[in-house]
């Protein structure tokens, strides 16, 4: 799954490329079914209150393990295209599973993800992330909205907007003024790659149709932060495989449903 070079233009050009069918079919399936099923991660997700009167929920990973989630990240497809939009080696930052509900998903305030990640001893901004869709993603189910080549503003000053930091709400109406605004919709086990000075937001969930997406962060090797944060410093990013996410994501699986059997 390399980037052409006309997709590779796109993220340069737009700060955001969307890859169709990263995760075949099975495997977003796969993902889905292991999601869902872990419930020890979905009850201990964290709630973060909108400012706009509902919450959303995510879970943070910083470690990679022996899971599905682990094996996207180390996958050689997604690192390989990660390795070509920052130019070089690149490590796992983090990564985190979002949990929109139909009807009660709260919204994103408009960000950049550099407008956090800069406090974290990121001198420069050649981080990016990518949003995998696991469930279809729809205006109506709150997909994300980006601002096509609002990264090209550099950093945004950020404030407090309800549990979430937002971006200077003065700069934003100017860029929406001035800036395209396109709802990224996504079916399941498509993906959007996205700069981390991109200002993103979504909105609630009003529908009845649940968006759940799982995000992998990554930070450029040579970007290694100078001091420590929540979230980790440079390690070697082992490559893994495309074929990896299935065969762990089965035996995850597995033990998930053998446990729920047990605690009934």
């Amino acid at each position: 799954m390399h980037l052409c070079p006309d997709q590779l233009s796109a993220y340069h050009r737009d700060g955001f490329v969307v890859i169709d069918d990263l995760l075949e079919p099975a495997d977003v399936q796969l993902l889905s079914r292991v999601a869902r099923a872990d419930r020890n991660r979905v009850e201990a997700a964290a709630s973060r209150a909108d400012g706009e009167g509902g919450s959303i929920r995510l879970s943070v990973e910083n470690e990679l393990g022996d899971d599905i989630y682990s094996a996207i990240v180390h996958s050689e497809p997604l690192v390989g295209a990660m390795e070509q939009v920052l130019d070089g080696e690149v490590y796992h930052y983090h990564h985190k599973m979002i949990y929109k509900d139909p009807r009660t998903g709260g919204a994103w305030a408009w960000h950049q993800d550099y407008g956090y990640w800069y406090h974290n001893g990121c001198l420069f901004p050649q981080l990016a992330s990518c949003l995998i869709a696991i469930d279809k993603a729809t205006t109506s189910n709150g997909c994300l909205q980006v601002l096509k080549g609002s990264h090209r503003l550099g950093r945004v000053d950020h404030k407090q907007v309800g549990d979430q930091t937002g971006a200077d709400p003065e700069r934003v109406q100017i860029a929406l003024d001035r800036l395209e605004l396109v709802h990224v919709e996504l079916e399941p086990g498509s993906a959007v790659l996205f700069h981390c000075n991109l200002l993103h937001r979504s909105d609630q969930n009003q529908s009845d149709d649940p968006r759940w997406a799982f995000i992998c962060c990554y930070n450029a090797a040579s970007n290694d932060p100078y001091k420590e944060s929540r979230h980790p410093r440079y390690s070697h990013l082992e490559t893994w495989p495309y074929e990896r996410i299935r065969e762990v994501g089965q035996k995850q699986l597995a033990k998930l449903q053998a446990a729920s059997m047990a605690a009934q």
